[in-house]
């Protein structure tokens, strides 16, 4: 039998390789095969050619033996439990402390297996210890922090980040659905949107939603908007903040023009344009003489508004 780069079936990903399981785990090769061997912890299976691969249950131990070992077991000790004692105590640290850890490796593998329903399961878990507001920031960010790791290093499909990413938005919507609309004194519309061709649009999401729990008017207008499209709006009178999230877009030999467009269509109103994402560190030291301003991350804007 020949291994694939990650075998399917169903297309839903049962096999994983060792590199695949540092990756996703944190813990080296190295350190895995030395597991490996004194300890018996895993059991892979190897292909015609004397491959190693690694079974999902391979996948779940190695997540569950990295939480108990950061909580303080040894794993001499870990190595005697059976299956059954291993998700009991890795269920017990992640329910008796305020670790993240547990949860997020079950959304983990939620990805991996294309699984909602223990998605939901988790998620309503959490809900029951933090608020909306606190799974964001800590659980939801780092768990898509790290899926951009296991993206950039192949480890994972587009899909698995589609599902996530979907499943995510799904939850900030209907905790957007639940506010009362309750608007502070401001006369100040925001207005959120991606440029065109970006469509990393989960931030600008949660950020809207943050706004809107604020006493704030938003205008969420979502991915993919041309500038021109937002001429109309520049041309009010009322008072409005355009805020975008640039990660990809637009490119290194871009952006400066697409500003200067910007400063064009915001001419000397009132009106403030305010962009955040990692493409804006190209253009920090140039000054502009229209209302623009650069932000590093969410939490930044936050702060000010």
């Amino acid at each position: 039998m020949a291994l694939s780069k990650h075998m399917k079936l169903d297309n839903i990903q049962q096999d994983f390789t060792i590199k695949d399981l540092e990756n996703i785990s944190g813990i080296k090769a190295h350190t895995i095969r030395i597991w490996e061997k004194r300890y018996n912890l895993l059991e892979p299976k190897r292909t015609d050619t004397n491959i190693r691969y690694y079974s999902h249950e391979n996948l779940q131990k190695i997540l569950n033996v990295v939480l108990l070992s950061k909580n303080g077991y040894k794993i001499s000790r870990i190595a005697k439990m059976s299956r059954e004692e291993m998700l009991l105590e890795s269920r017990e640290v992640a329910f008796g402390s305020n670790t993240n850890d547990a949860v997020i490796n079950d959304f983990k593998l939620a990805m991996f297996q294309f699984d909602k329903v223990l998605f939901d399961k988790t998620y309503k878990k959490l809900l029951l210890k933090k608020h909306f507001e606190k799974i964001v920031k800590d659980v939801f960010i780092p768990l898509l922090h790290h899926i951009g790791l296991l993206w950039q290093t192949d480890t994972i499909l587009p899909a698995h980040e589609h599902f996530v990413s979907n499943l995510i938005a799904q939850k900030i919507h209907s905790n957007i659905e639940l506010i009362e609309p309750v608007f502070n004194e401001s006369d100040k519309t925001y207005v959120l949107f991606l440029p065109e061709n970006e469509i990393h649009d989960l931030g600008l999401l949660y950020l809207n939603y943050e706004l809107l729990l604020k006493g704030n008017k938003t205008i969420y207008l979502g991915q993919n908007l041309p500038l021109d499209n937002l001429k109309r709006f520049f041309d009010t009178k009322k008072e409005l903040c355009f805020i975008t999230s640039l990660t990809v877009q637009p490119y290194k030999d871009k952006i400066e023009d697409y500003f200067n467009q910007v400063e064009g269509l915001l001419g000397t109103s009132n009106h403030e344009f305010i962009a955040i994402g990692r493409r804006t560190s190209l253009l920090k030291t140039k000054v502009y003489k229209s209302n623009i301003s650069f932000c590093d991350s969410i939490a930044d804007i936050l702060k000010v508004i």
